[in-house]
């Protein structure tokens, strides 16, 4: 590990300022990874560090969470990002289609636990995890092994980001996330993390979260649902994670579309499978991947008619699964 870290100085030695990126509509692990690495770069150099996103921080817990951290990060316009400094990819990776980064930039750093979509882009320092249950345990890693102090705002985050993308260690969780839990729990402030976990949501969301228990249809074991248009983009994997909870339920998709994307959020019982499915169901139309119990996957609409393209895709998955002939059962009467 200490070779990991002099190896990420070394990428950043003689620069002044840097870009960190998470992936657009960042989740708690990636907010929590992308401010825990500002926190390492400005505690050890003398860095500038900018975090910045595209798209839309929605969830109620996840607003939370920023408010807690006194917004730290920036959203983008729908303007591009101008590579005018180095970039500090975390929970993203160049070519993945899910994050702002610019063409020709010049990347410095990336930190990831999703499978390696790196692809000989050219990078100073990779650190990519793909048997890691979240990005926070890499950078929780990371403060350790360069001996700074960890402040409970800090902890709480990267604590939060680490249940939320392993459910609460249920899900791809490895050593290294059992060994980051244990060493922030004595930090964290579990007052705020409360609260972040109870944030209140709007009466919209409950409107939302009927449309899509209503549009639900159950094939034996598989529980497919078109939300139709969306508040925010990460309406659909909330519902499926919702959804997962389900007695006799393995699989959960959710479609959904936001301004012009068509969204799809998997989750799985099993520990293998999610992000294969998804890029074989997304195929060459927009842009697929994630872990083996949870993917997502994103498609331009332009012009495509976006309820016959979930008609389109949900056939597309019954036949994958082998349950076409199966008659959809209404979860709601």
């Amino acid at each position: 590990m200490e070779k990991r870290l002099d190896a990420l100085f070394k990428a950043v030695q003689g620069v002044h300022e840097i870009t960190i990126l998470p992936h657009n509509n960042p989740d708690p692990d990636a907010i929590a990874s992308a401010v825990a690495l500002r926190y390492l770069l400005t505690q050890k150099s003398d860095i500038k560090c900018a975090i910045v996103y595209r798209g839309i921080i929605g969830r109620a817990e996840n607003k939370a969470l920023v408010r807690y951290l006194n917004f730290p990060l920036y959203r983008l316009s729908r303007a591009q990002v101008e590579p005018c400094v180095p970039f500090a990819l975390v929970d993203t990776q160049p070519g993945t289609g899910n994050n702002a980064l610019p063409a020709n930039a010049e990347i410095a750093i990336v930190i990831d636990h999703h499978p390696n979509r790196v692809n000989g882009t050219p990078v100073d320092f990779i650190d990519v995890r793909p048997n890691v249950g979240a990005a926070s345990s890499i950078m929780t890693e990371y403060l350790r092994q360069a001996d700074v102090d960890m402040p409970s705002l800090i902890a709480t985050a990267l604590f939060y980001g680490i249940k939320t993308d392993t459910m609460g260690l249920g899900r791809g969780t490895s050593t290294l996330d059992m060994e980051a839990i244990c060493y922030l729990l004595p930090k964290i402030d579990l007052e705020a993390l409360l609260k972040i976990e109870r944030a209140q949501v709007p009466v919209s969301y409950f409107k939302n979260l009927t449309e899509a228990l209503n549009a639900a249809r159950i094939y034996n074991n598989i529980v497919i649902s078109y939300l139709g248009p969306m508040q925010y983009p990460d309406l659909t994997a909330e519902t499926a994670d919702f959804l997962l909870r389900m007695k006799g339920v393995q699989w959960v998709v959710c479609m959904g579309t936001h301004k012009e994307r068509f969204i799809i959020s998997v989750r799985t019982q099993s520990t293998t499978g999610a992000g294969q499915f998804v890029q074989t169901i997304v195929g060459e139309q927009g842009v697929a991947g994630g872990h083996g119990s949870m993917a997502g996957g994103q498609v331009i609409l332009g012009d495509k008619d976006p309820d016959d393209l979930a008609q389109t895709l949900a056939e597309k998955m019954r036949n994958y699964f082998g349950v076409s002939h199966v008659a959809g059962k209404a979860l709601t009467t």
